[in-house]
């Protein structure tokens, strides 16, 4: 699963940090105490949050049925200078009726893991897995009742915090928070199963396959990291056309099977997002959507496949910065 697979999919794990546990499943196990592992983050008080709060990443109104939903790009970790909303999110917040996630991180009921395939490894791969549970400050196989796949991906998660990245502060946590905050209800537009279906190839060689690529992605953490940093800075400037040439930049596209990975877990999960985002409104409901940026690019962008729903679909501008 190329890093993309990360960036789109990181709600699968609301993170208490190194030294806690995850908190759809309490899949990890304590930390261990390494001089290398970053800190926790420091979250800022109220009017630090206050003077910094602007608005990131992409958002578009979405109008049909004389009444206007929002769609935003989000990004799935973030930093504790995001905890508080822009104004363009502030002022949809206070607009619609609910907000819809690919799935809300904070519904323990909707993240109980279903059954998995299995995915025997032979003893070099898990040595490769176990080093990777170390480079992130956790024990040999501290995440074993997860899939390889999605061990991997966790561990790109962990990795993000090296650059002071944190899924508590990706933007999924903290709408929902701010959601109920303001008692709107947070409704999910996926389920955990459907997005490990997209997720995890049905195939035992291709998941193996899929895996190998993983490690290698992660034992070269400088691209990595690189990677992570660059799709930041992409998102928070809301540069919709340097997002949408991704696979160009983001060194983890190499050949035919990456693309067709990329295309499994973001384009084929477009038109179900799109219909249920169209139901719900179509219901009655002003939405909030909040849904990975990744998303938002290619022919079967969630703009695209919205319009063709019949909304009109607007790009928003960003409030000026202060």
């Amino acid at each position: 699963m190329p890093i993309c697979a990360l960036l789109r999919s990181l709600s699968r794990r609301a993170l208490r940090g190194i030294g806690g546990v995850l908190i759809a499943g309490g899949l990890c196990g304590p930390a261990i105490a390494a001089p290398v592992c970053p800190p926790e983050p420091a979250a800022l008080s109220a009017e630090r949050l206050a003077a910094q709060a602007r608005d990131r990443g992409l958002m578009w109104s979405l109008t049909r049925d004389g009444r206007t939903s929002y769609l935003y790009a989000s990004l799935h970790v973030g930093k504790p200078a995001w905890a508080a909303p822009g104004p363009r999110l502030r002022a949809a917040l206070e607009r619609v009726d609910a907000l819809a996630l690919e799935l809300d991180p904070l519904d323990r009921e909707a993240w109980k893991m279903p059954p998995m395939p299995a995915l025997p490894l032979d003893a070099a791969t898990q040595r490769r897995l176990d080093a990777q549970a170390a480079a992130v400050c956790l024990p040999p196989q501290a995440l074993a009742s997860l899939h390889p796949l999605l061990q991997t991906s966790t561990y790109m998660l962990l990795r993000a915090r090296t650059l002071g990245l944190d899924v508590r502060y990706g933007q999924e946590m903290l709408l929902s928070q701010w959601a109920r905050d303001r008692g709107l209800p947070v409704l999910a537009l996926e389920t955990l199963q459907g997005q490990l279906d997209a997720l995890l190839p049905a195939d035992p060689a291709a998941a193996a396959k899929e895996l190998q690529a993983n490690l290698r992605q992660l034992e070269r953490p400088k691209s990595l990291l690189r990677t992570l940093d660059q799709m930041v800075t992409v998102w928070d400037r809301g540069d919709l056309k340097r997002l949408d040439r991704y696979a160009d930049w983001c060194d983890c596209v190499s050949d035919a099977n990456d693309r067709a990975t990329l295309q499994r877990i973001n384009d084929s999960r477009n038109p179900h997002l799109a219909d249920r985002v169209s139901e719900l409104h179509q219901a009655g409901q002003t939405l909030l959507v909040a849904v990975g940026a990744m998303h938002m690019t290619g022919a079967q962008a969630l703009p695209v496949l919205l319009r063709e729903r019949g909304f009109e679909v607007t790009l928003m501008p960003r409030s000026p910065s202060r």
